[in-house]
């Protein structure tokens, strides 16, 4: 099994970047990591829980929807005034995600990252796709679901 490549944890660093094999397992290491890495700058409570909410959804939908063979996927995370930008990144071009109005056996998970996020949306990449999001540090920032940006 390939490992796992990261940067190291630190209070300091601003940036936090990491590649990730897309798997279920890779998006459940993208969300543990993540939230080490929050504690590590200090954030806790509904702050850090959103955060962690958002890379957990958009690393299962990178895992789910953006895989492909022998591709990684990867997390960055920046730390900003007032807010985390969280930026999944993977092959899949082709595949942008579109919240659902009326989701039914799924489909729930843009609809949360809308909820939590002051803004998200995706820009292509020279290969693949980024979707991005980004989370307030208080709870007071939000004042309702954001749409989908471009």
């Amino acid at each position: 099994m390939k490992p796992e490549n990261t940067t190291s944890t630190s209070e300091f660093a601003p940036e936090f970047t990491l590649l990730l094999t897309p798997t279920p397992r890779g998006a459940r290491l993208a969300r543990l990591l993540a939230a080490h890495q929050l504690r590590a700058w200090g954030m806790a409570g509904p702050a850090a829980e959103a955060a962690e909410l958002v890379v957990a959804e958009l690393a299962n939908n990178a895992a789910r929807h953006g895989r492909v063979p022998g591709r990684d996927f990867e997390l960055r995370m920046d730390r900003e005034d007032g807010h985390v930008r969280v930026e999944l990144s993977d092959a899949r071009a082709e595949r942008h995600p579109h919240p659902v109005g009326e989701p039914d056996e799924g489909g729930y998970g843009l609809l949360l990252v809308a909820a939590l996020a002051t803004a998200w949306g995706v820009k292509d990449r020279s290969v693949g796709k980024t979707v991005w999001a980004t989370v307030p540090l208080t709870g007071g920032d939000r004042t309702g679901p954001v749409p989908y940006q471009r």
